[in-house]
């Protein structure tokens, strides 16, 4: 059975960067498009950034574009989220998913099998 274990969440000043690291076990890492979502206190989880299984294609969210950046190490079995130029607006519980043998990256929750359990990232003003 796969298991994701993200790490790398705490509390940063707005303006700051933090790196997420999503490790996987239990699963072939290279047959899985990896994704981002996250959710803040009071509203749904949201799509953030996806990324095939290669590492070749990146897709993010709109209010992302530009300061966060997803990456991928097979060798590893994990998927990176570099966030920069924090905002307190992307304060929220950071996930990691898998989707398997997904060609084209979903942003849609349901497309994907494993979840992690999630870690806290908090932007102050």
């Amino acid at each position: 059975q796969g298991q994701l274990v993200e790490s790398g969440g705490g509390l940063v000043q707005a303006g700051g960067s933090l790196r997420l690291s999503c490790a996987a076990s239990g699963l072939t890492f290279s047959r899985y498009a990896m994704g981002w979502f996250r959710q803040a206190p009071g509203k749904e989880r949201e799509f953030v950034a996806t990324i095939t299984r290669s590492g070749g294609n990146t897709y993010y969210v709109d209010s992302v574009e530009g300061r966060f950046t997803i990456s991928r190490d097979n060798a590893k079995s994990t998927v990176y989220l570099q966030m920069n130029s924090l905002k307190p607006e992307d304060t929220a519980v950071y996930y990691c998913a898998a989707d398997f043998a997904a060609v084209v990256p979903s942003k849609s929750m349901g497309n994907y099998d494993y979840w992690g359990q999630g870690t806290q990232v908090t932007v102050s003003s």
